[in-house]
């Protein structure tokens, strides 16, 4: 499987680290910058990531910026994609099982490294349970 990252500046530590763990779990990985804490715009990233993953040339993504809330925001502009901001294991989880969430945003600002990982592996290890909510996916899908 291959993972799309992408960030601003306020990401940037947290994604090199979100590397190293993806690449250790033997997932390919398209770096998408940016590729430094110089201040950048995150609309740029969270478009660029969208399309990528939209295009195909990852299978899913994990954004990053302070909070994960304005990249979230702007790879959600994209058609098709259905990016969750999660702080906690359970919301990476319920975001992966009930809403097929095809990127991941996180904060570099506000989870440690560690709680990040916690977070990150539950997302890839949780599975979309379709059904009902296949329905619901559907109907974001044609908004």
């Amino acid at each position: 499987m291959k993972i799309a990252l992408a960030s601003d500046h306020g990401g940037f530590t947290l994604k090199e680290e979100i590397e190293k763990h993806l690449i250790e779990r033997g997932f390919e990985v398209l770096d998408l910058g940016t590729h430094s804490e110089e201040s950048v715009d995150y609309p740029v990233y969270g478009k660029c990531i969208g399309e990528a993953v939209m295009a195909g040339e990852a299978d899913c993504g994990v954004a990053f910026c302070g909070t994960g809330v304005g990249i979230s925001i702007a790879c959600n502009k994209v058609k098709g994609i259905r990016c969750a901001v999660a702080t906690n294991c359970f919301m990476a989880e319920m975001a992966k099982k009930h809403n097929d969430a095809n990127i991941l945003a996180l904060g570099g600002r506000i989870l440690a490294p560690a709680e990040a990982v916690e977070i990150l592996d539950r997302w890839l290890d949780s599975t979309f349970e379709g059904d009902r909510h296949a329905r619901r996916v559907r109907l974001l899908d044609e908004m």
